[in-house]
């Protein structure tokens, strides 16, 4: 039996007869029922009380929506966005990674429900090609991803300068 299904036996106070309201056990949403969660509710689960005692504070999480995943692969100071702009710049390439791309990474971290960890993943498996052939390749002066290559549609764009002889 799951947490969620524990915490909800707990706080149903339906009533049976006649007048009792008709629903289905799985309305509450899981997230819901997770943040009313109780020291008595993990002994129920199997968790020894001794553990239980020793655990001072109890906070459930809320799964991150794709704006979430979007705001991870950009903002912090070493996003994985930035650490690949970096791995590109150090061979002279300027990485351009288009919204809709980031996007994709998002959308398809959530299909996959490996959360944030996930990101890194999906990111490396875009960009691994082009980060081993871009350094035989010095011409590249910038290299695109579109959504269409996060969903393995095309190849990344890239743009080579125009050798002057």
């Amino acid at each position: 039996m799951g947490l969620d299904k524990i915490i909800g036996a707990r706080m149903d106070s339906r009533s049976i007869g006649f007048g009792a309201e008709v629903a289905a056990k799985d309305d509450k949403d899981t997230d819901l029922l997770l943040k009313q969660v109780m020291p008595a509710d993990f002994v129920k689960f199997g968790l020894i009380p001794e553990l239980i005692g020793r655990v001072p504070v109890v906070v459930s999480l809320e799964e991150l929506d794709e704006e979430a995943l979007v705001r991870i692969l950009k903002e912090p100071k070493n996003s994985l966005l930035k650490q690949y702009t970096k791995l590109f710049a150090m061979d002279n390439v300027e990485l351009i990674v288009d919204e809709d791309a980031l996007r994709a990474i998002a959308r398809e971290t959530i299909e996959r429900k490996t959360g944030a960890r996930g990101l890194r993943q999906i990111m490396e498996q875009t960009v691994l090609e082009p980060m081993f052939t871009i350094p035989s390749d010095r011409t590249v002066r910038q290299c695109r991803i579109t959504r269409a290559v996060v969903e393995g549609k095309e190849e990344p764009i890239l743009v080579r300068e125009t050798e002057k002889e």
